[in-house]
């Protein structure tokens, strides 16, 4: 049985607990069998691999590959996901490209199969790189299954620092949250966006979310966010509001339970 992590409470209070045990925490449910197993096999394995076809055919290969980027609900999508390896990022109408989440592209070049020569699973460290990021996510889901909000901290603690020390100019900073649908979420509670706004065209919700976080959170850029500092902050304000919606809800559905309690006595005149 794959040891499942401890958040005893949420919100705020859960996020310092598991900061201060998440060394420990991590260290245990890396040593889970099924995790074990999963690692030790991609590792063993992916090296073996010079296209993106053996990847998808190798069900145990993928579940890890997918995993590492958060896409593990791809699992039964051979068909795109070889189609996205396939093509690359290179080109502009390459499918990752075109795609709305962004993590696609990122598994895209992580393996490196449209490259030139061999793909980067034939790199030493290769394997490495990409079990250690599936431990960390993987955490992240069982952390779900507990608390989704302290997922969605931790994932952001983890991407916001490479989108912000990027040195990618501004809007295009923007355009990757907006195109991250954890990072995009954790930003549309934290600024208070109704998540309609998404319906809006494109070219406004990035002046919505550039004006919101210049009046809410006092920066002109995302790049202002780089220190762990300011950072934590962010994190600290999306919990707190989500809290509070949390409670609002609550509360909503304490009244309307009442008032339905109620009702029966109401309509007798008692």
């Amino acid at each position: 049985m794959n040891f499942q992590p401890i958040v005893p409470v949420g919100g705020l209070t859960g996020w310092v607990l598991l900061n201060n045990t998440l060394e420990r925490q991590t260290e245990a449910f890396n040593k889970s069998p099924s995790i074990v197993r999963d690692t030790d096999y991609f590792e063993q394995k992916i090296g073996d691999i010079r296209m993106a076809e053996q990847l998808v055919s190798d069900r145990r290969l993928l579940s890890v590959a997918l995993g590492a980027f958060g896409l593990s609900d791809d699992l039964n999508s051979q068909a795109l996901i070889q189609r996205v390896l396939e093509e690359g990022t290179r080109d502009d109408d390459a499918l990752a490209n075109r795609l709305t989440d962004e993590r696609y592209a990122k598994l895209t070049d992580a393996f490196g199969f449209a490259e030139p020569g061999l793909p980067r699973t034939r790199l030493e460290g290769f394997a490495r790189e990409i079990t250690d990021r599936f431990r960390r996510l993987e955490f992240e889901v069982a952390l779900g299954q507990q608390d989704e909000s302290l997922r969605l901290a931790m994932n952001t603690q983890r991407e916001l620092q490479d989108i912000v020390t990027s040195g990618e100019d501004p809007d295009t900073q923007w355009f990757r949250i907006m195109g991250n649908p954890p990072l995009r979420k954790v930003f549309e509670v934290a600024l208070g966006l109704p998540v309609s706004f998404g319906q809006l065209d494109i070219d406004r919700q990035l002046d919505t979310f550039k004006a919101a976080a210049s009046s809410q959170l006092g920066i002109e850029t995302l790049s202002d966010l780089a220190s762990e500092e300011r950072g934590e902050e962010f994190i600290r304000r999306f919990l707190l509001r989500d809290q509070i919606a949390s409670f609002q809800v609550q509360s909503s559905g304490a009244i309307a339970l009442t008032l339905l309690q109620s009702a029966p006595s109401i309509f007798r005149g008692t």
